[in-house]
């Protein structure tokens, strides 16, 4: 991203998930408030939208994950007792102000100063209300750790938490994502996390190989390229050293529940340390 401006990736994901309440109706995952937070005309989310190669696919992949994440952190609050959320990379992300479970949970929006300046300006023009129990942490990665960001903002890492980052791991290099990870898994209350990532594209289908060059020029093309890619099994055996005792990958066939679609492409992954005394 550029220095004073917002991801244009978190953009583009805010109008997927706009545009699915539009074209979809929602109907993999409802949100009141994705087309309000863009301030922009629905009828241009859905021309734009239609008129997108290979849109729709990852329309559909952005609603699933987004669904994923929010059907497992109602499963970890009534289960596991989680008791904070922290959204990593929160972009535009809505749930916070609208989740039926944010009265329940202590909160806490992690994102790049810049695009949380910029969030906060699309919530005051689109009169969304800013609930109590939210709390913003800007962390520019360059000056600050995660730990140091969310210990100032009153993160408490003795109280099990669930983390969901979305959208943001191909961006990243893999020393980063290893320390995001390690610190989530040695929390001493114990933690979930929910993120995404890619397969290697050598190893894609031909049909899926060239959908994913496209996307990777197009994100490359504004300045956030894709630059990390994981082996399933490599990475499953990376998290559990990592410390989390539970990993649910889900790969295409799962995701979308067709045993056609593979498991090469865009995975979702929901992992979890034990509960810890």
């Amino acid at each position: 991203m550029q220095a004073g401006q917002p991801s244009r990736t978190a953009l583009a994901a805010a109008r997927h998930r706009a545009a699915h309440q539009i074209l979809e109706e929602g109907r993999i995952f409802k949100d009141p408030l994705a087309v309000r937070i863009l301030g922009e005309d629905p009828a241009e989310i859905a021309r734009q939208a239609e008129e997108g190669t290979y849109a729709r696919g990852m329309r559909m992949f952005i609603a699933a994950r987004t669904r994923f994440a929010e059907d497992s952190l109602a499963a970890a609050v009534a289960e596991r007792g989680v008791s904070q959320l922290v959204v990593l990379g929160a972009g535009l992300d809505t749930y916070a102000y609208r989740g039926a479970l944010r009265d329940r949970l202590r909160i806490f929006e992690v994102d790049h100063p810049s695009t949380q300046a910029w969030k906060r300006e699309r919530l005051a023009e689109a009169a969304i209300e800013v609930p109590g129990t939210l709390t913003y942490t800007p962390v520019d990665f360059e000056r600050q750790t995660l730990r140091e960001g969310l210990a100032a903002a009153g993160f408490d890492p003795q109280q099990r938490t669930f983390f969901t980052w979305l959208g943001v791991v191909p961006y990243l290099q893999k020393d980063a994502i290893w320390a995001t990870l390690n610190y989530i898994g040695a929390l001493p209350g114990g933690a979930h996390v929910v993120f995404d990532y890619s397969n290697p594209k050598e190893t894609f289908p031909e049909e899926l190989r060239e959908r994913h060059e496209e996307r990777a020029a197009r994100v490359a093309a504004i300045g956030e390229p894709w630059v990390s890619f994981f082996d399933t099994d490599e990475l499953r055996g990376q998290l559990v050293d990592a410390g989390f005792g539970m990993v649910d990958d889900r790969g295409p066939s799962r995701i979308f529940s067709n045993p056609k679609m593979g498991d090469k492409g865009g995975h979702i992954v929901h992992a979890a340390s034990p509960l810890k005394s």
